[in-house]
């Protein structure tokens, strides 16, 4: 269990504490929802927690497999939609790999990746198309 206190801070504004380790976070409203869009958006967390997510679990991968992926990026797109209600539509992500890999290993990684706690946490009315790329291709 861990607990993140929130506070709200007014003009769509709010702090967030985790619990663990004291570190904070801003979130704002973005602009094209009434707020400064000077920080991460909650639906920016999203997407954020999902590249993370899968970046933690590219390095299980590597961990148990002895890939070296130090380097590996990760780029996620989040798209809104308004039908029928404001909210994510889409959060597309692109995974750039260090290096080539083959078959079995992406397949390893693909499994991997689409298979930590946050993509299983993301409703099926979001879509999550992923790409992995080669760095220099």
């Amino acid at each position: 269990m861990v607990e993140i206190q929130i506070r709200y801070d007014g003009d769509l504004r709010s702090t967030a504490t985790h619990g663990p380790s004291g570190t904070t976070l801003i979130t704002d409203a973005p602009v094209d929802n009434h707020g400064k869009g000077e920080s991460f958006s909650p639906t920016d967390l999203l997407a954020t927690a999902l590249g993370t997510c899968m970046s933690t679990y590219l390095g299980l991968a590597a961990n148990k497999h002895g890939y070296d992926l130090v380097g590996a990026r990760i780029q996620v797109i989040k798209e809104m939609t308004a039908n029928p209600l404001r909210r994510v539509g889409k959060l597309s992500v692109t995974i750039t790999l260090p290096r080539e890999m083959d078959d079995k290993d992406m397949k390893i990684l693909t499994n991997h990746v689409t298979s930590c706690p946050v993509r299983l946490s993301i409703s099926d009315s979001i879509e999550v198309p992923i790409t992995f790329v080669v760095a220099g291709e």
